[in-house]
Parts: structure tokens; C-alpha cells; sequence
């Protein structure tokens, strides 16, 4: 950083020039925070990268493995005095019926997926209720008097007149029903 003997004494700087410090020294500061923390998100950036690396390379060959040990449990099973022909079909039962089994424990568990019966049920209710709702009343304020402070317009005013006549009949009509 810096040297604190290079620095004047507190007595002989003004406030400005104690606050220019300050500032300058907190920009330093936080420009040397987020240089720390773009080389710690690095690093485990790396990390991270090559951990799925070797995973990948650890299932690649576990992968490759499998037809290795296939044939090396159909030997082994010749090896006891079986046909190599019966040994090779003995081995691919034996797969046959790993996967059989294994998509029969697949298709239970899928089976026991349900739908989501509590969200289900929360949507229907909110539904309900928003469907029995009526919508707030709100006063009514002479549209004439709003237009014919705003304008003074009497053209305006007999048009909203006519139409307020009508608003008040629609608004009987439905309360009625």
C-alpha cells in the first residue's frame, strides 16, 4: 500500500484533503476486494472444471469397462466346464435381466409420481374466491362538473349528460339481477 510516514500530519491537512484521502484509499480498497474475489471465483472455476473433467473420464471408462467384464465373466464361466457359446448366453440373460429389473423399479417409481394435489387445490380455491368476488364500489363523481371546470365546454357537459343518464340505468339494471 502506502508508506504512512509519507503522509503529511493530520494537523497541517484540511477536511477536503482528509476526505480526498479517504475516498481514495476506500477506492483502492474496494478495487483490491473484487481483484481477490474474481481470483477466488477463478480458481474454483478451475476446480470445478476439472472435478466434471474426471468424472466424465471415470464414467467414459466405466462405460468401456462393461463389455471387458461381460467377457471375462463368460470365460470365467467356461472356465467351470460350460460351453463357451452357453457361458457368452448365460452372461447375457444375466444383463437382461438387470435391465428388466431395474426398468421394473423405474416404472414403479414413476407410477407413484402424482400431481401436485396441494397446489392443485390452491389454485381451485383462489379460483373461487376471485370468481365470487364483486368488485369494489367506487364513487361516483359528476363527470359534467370534472369537464366543465376543465373546459367549461356546455357541448361536453350535455354529452356526458346523456351519458351519465344511462350509466345510472345500466347501473339499476344491474344491481337487480
Amino acid at each position: 500500500m502506502s508508506d504512512p510516514g509519507s503522509y503529511v500530519s493530520s494537523a497541517d491537512r484540511s477536511i477536503g484533503q482528509l476526505v480526498a484521502s479517504a475516498t481514495a484509499e476506500m477506492s483502492a480498497l474496494v478495487h483490491d476486494e473484487i481483484a481477490l474475489a474474481k481470483a477466488e471465483v477463478r480458481q474454483d472455476v478451475k476446480r470445478g472444471a476439472i472435478g466434471s473433467v474426471a468424472f466424465v473420464v471415470a464414467g467414459v471408462l466405466a462405460l468401456f469397462s462393461i463389455p471387458v467384464l461381460s467377457f471375462a465373466a463368460a470365460y470365467g464361466i467356461h472356465n467351470l466346464g460350460l460351453g463357451l457359446a452357453w457361458s457368452f448366453l448365460i452372461v447375457g440373460v444375466a444383463f437382461i435381466l438387470l435391465g428388466a429389473l431395474l426398468a421394473f423399479l423405474g416404472i414403479r417409481k414413476f407410477k407413484k409420481v402424482k400431481p401436485p394435489q396441494k397446489s392443485i387445490a390452491s389454485a381451485k380455491q383462489t379460483a373461487a374466491v376471485l370468481q365470487s368476488a364483486k368488485p369494489h364500489p367506487r364513487p361516483s363523481v359528476e363527470a359534467a362538473a370534472i369537464i366543465e371546470r376543465s373546459s367549461g365546454s356546455s357541448l361536453a357537459k350535455k354529452a356526458v349528460e346523456g351519458r351519465s343518464g344511462r350509466d345510472e340505468a345500466d347501473a339499476v339494471g344491474r344491481s337487480s339481477t
